[in-house]
């Protein structure tokens, strides 16, 4: 049953976008899913699905349209990692259209996990020019950031994970940090453990204040949740309380082997899709949810069941 759940992002995602967002998860997924149908690898398509949300400069914050640093510059990170434990990923990257495909390309021929700045730029085969990937709206943001003379600030990034149907999980996430951010900074997305995740039972993406799902090593703990079977909804609505301790909020999703869905946040908004088939049936929904919870949809040969738990209240000043 080949299974492709999407986000992009969780945060303050405004009403007059939301459209934006909810054409660009429907794109996102039938850029995945069109090779996972077809019998494709689910690396493929998470690369597939995030490159579609990379190159939407109405929504999203990765590639085009990437939040720009304090500095008024663009620096993308990403990684990918599939089930049999081989990860990619890039951090401080300018010269990328789709960061997601340059983590792809450490994955496949590079004996190293991450590569950073110039390092990583230099394998990208046609590098643009950075200020490609800076949009009117982006900039815009960029100046009222400046003129509030606020901290940095914005949660949003964007991920997807892959069941294919030879059974193989993969992750993906790419994100272009937060507005107003330091050059040189790198959050969650590309460190595996911390914003990504995949191994044989599960595959993991995650969205929200990168520090905080560092400090906490959010993937990886909801991975070894996983494998000492605790219950999915109970294990994120765990996983997101750890962030808030450490003063973050955000989101995640989380795929099983057994084609289980699951994701979570804590946040205004999150930005959500996916799809799946069994044979002639195509199931599938996107949204922009505006109630932050936990939902599980279970996989082939068990009741379809979705499930809400109220998360905790936030400690102040988180």
């Amino acid at each position: 049953m080949p299974v492709l759940l999407i986000h992009g992002g969780a945060g303050r995602i405004a009403p007059d976008r939301r459209d934006a967002y909810r054409a660009g998860l429907a794109a996102a997924l039938d850029a995945g899913f069109a090779g996972l149908a077809a019998g494709g690898t689910a690396l493929d398509a998470v690369c597939a699905a995030v490159a579609a949300m990379e190159d939407d400069a109405a929504a999203f914050n990765a590639g085009t349209g990437a939040a720009l640093t304090a500095a008024g510059t663009v620096e993308c990170d990403a990684a990918v990692m599939d089930g049999a434990g081989r990860v990619g990923a890039i951090a401080c990257v300018s010269n990328a259209r789709n960061p997601v495909r340059l983590a792809r390309k450490v994955l496949d021929t590079s004996p190293h996990v991450l590569l950073v700045g110039p390092g990583a730029e230099a394998l990208e085969p046609e590098p643009i020019d950075p200020a490609t990937l800076i949009t009117p709206a982006s900039r815009a943001a960029w100046r009222r950031w400046q003129a509030r003379g606020a901290k940095p600030e914005g949660t949003a990034t964007c991920g997807a994970v892959a069941l294919d149907q030879a059974g193989r999980l993969a992750a993906a996430t790419s994100t272009g940090g937060v507005l107003g951010q330091a050059p040189g900074r790198v959050g969650d997305a590309p460190i595996p453990g911390a914003g990504t995740w995949a191994d044989a039972r599960v595959a993991i993406s995650c969205t929200g204040r990168g520090e905080a799902f560092l400090r906490t090593g959010t993937a990886r703990a909801l991975a070894s949740a996983v494998e000492r079977d605790d219950a999915t909804d109970l294990a994120i609505a765990q996983r997101l309380a750890e962030v808030r301790s450490a003063s973050g909020e955000g989101g995640l999703i989380a795929l099983l082997a057994d084609g289980s869905i699951a994701f979570g946040f804590d946040t205004p908004q999150l930005a959500w899709g996916w799809r799946r088939s069994a044979g002639a049936t195509v199931e599938e929904a996107w949204r922009v949810d505006s109630e932050p919870g936990v939902t599980v949809v279970r996989g082939a040969g068990q009741r379809d069941a979705a499930t809400l738990h109220d998360l905790p209240d936030r400690p102040d000043g988180a």
